[in-house]
């Protein structure tokens, strides 16, 4: 019964309703892209495909070329400078060594003390979600001023930071783009950190992508006939858009890269950049690590899959805007 209702738009509207004070900075947003809506309406692409969807700085122009006259990108160190200049041909940033041993060990004892005294838990197997809610110290990691400034610089705007996820072990997930997940209109207004929380080993799952993949389509309902009716979402599954993207990465003949990483390193990735976790050889591995979503402060933000606008407005630890 509760999987049939999953597939009818109201109940995510009813629970969108008694969420106002995380949902109304939605209604400007909708006031000007011409949307009649409330802000606890569903929404998906197909209510801005009719709209043109302006490029980031670095999606328009080149980042090689353009970055280095930005006076951000000016006020970092050297490697910092390398690692980020391939951003518009790569769709991703690593960043060697960027967290200290030190700030790594801290968030491994918080994160084990949040499972031990059960203030998080495992959600869809593998994942921790939202321990930023749960940490300051875990909220402040994700907010390092130094990675803030890079992320802004990268999408020449403000971002703030949406959701975390842990993972004690690899996440063997099939290839995907998480704008298909955390929708922004115009699209490319999301980006992602993955941190390496041990060293990986090429046996523990490591994280799999695909260069220069962000520059491909977005990949939204209408596109593998998802798109539903007035009252129920579509009726594919999530296996369903795997597939559909699986058969573009063959045709393309896009070519898959693997992240051994570092304890300390981190992967920055572009929203649309096609990613997922390899398959786990040693089912004794570790593979801890962080995930932070982030969000720009101007975009309209929701899930394409379920219709629903995001709860955008989660934190309450601290103002670092």
């Amino acid at each position: 019964m509760l999987e049939i209702l999953k597939t009818f738009k109201f109940p995510y509207t009813l629970y969108n309703f008694f969420k106002k004070h995380q949902l109304e900075h939605n209604i400007p947003l909708f006031n000007k892209y011409g949307l009649k809506k409330s802000y606890y309406s569903s929404v998906s692409s197909a209510d801005f495909r009719s709209i043109e969807s302006p490029k980031n700085i670095y999606d328009a122009q080149d980042s090689r070329s353009a970055m280095p006259s930005n006076p951000a990108f000016e006020a970092l160190d050297n490697q910092l400078k390398n690692e980020l200049l391939p951003w518009s041909e790569k769709g991703y940033a690593i960043l060697k060594g960027f967290f200290s041993a030190e700030e790594i060990d801290a968030v491994n004892q918080e994160i084990q003390s949040l499972v031990d005294t059960k203030q998080v838990k495992f959600k869809y197997r593998t994942k921790i979600m939202f321990a930023i809610d749960k940490s300051k110290l875990l909220f402040d990691f994700g907010t390092n001023k130094k990675l803030l400034s890079v992320l802004d610089l990268l999408l020449g705007k403000k971002v703030e930071l949406f959701q975390s996820i842990n993972f004690f072990v690899g996440s063997q997930q099939r290839s995907h783009s998480d704008s298909i997940h955390m929708t922004t209109f115009p699209y490319g207004n999301m980006i992602a950190v993955w941190v390496a929380l041990e060293d990986i080993t090429a046996e523990s799952g490591p994280l799999h992508y695909y260069p220069g993949s962000h520059t491909m389509p977005y990949i939204m309902n209408h596109d593998y006939d998802n798109v539903g009716t007035e009252t129920r979402l579509g009726k594919k599954t999530y296996s369903d858009y795997e597939d559909h993207l699986e058969r573009i990465i063959k045709a393309k003949g896009l070519k898959k890269e693997v992240f051994v990483a570092k304890k300390g390193d981190v992967f920055i990735w572009h929203a649309n950049l096609i990613h997922g976790g390899e398959k786990v050889i040693d089912p004794k591995s570790t593979r801890k690590s962080m995930v932070f979503h982030f969000y720009t402060t101007d975009a309209f933000c929701f899930h394409e899959i379920t219709q629903r606008p995001s709860l955008k407005h989660r934190i309450t630890f601290a103002d670092y805007s």
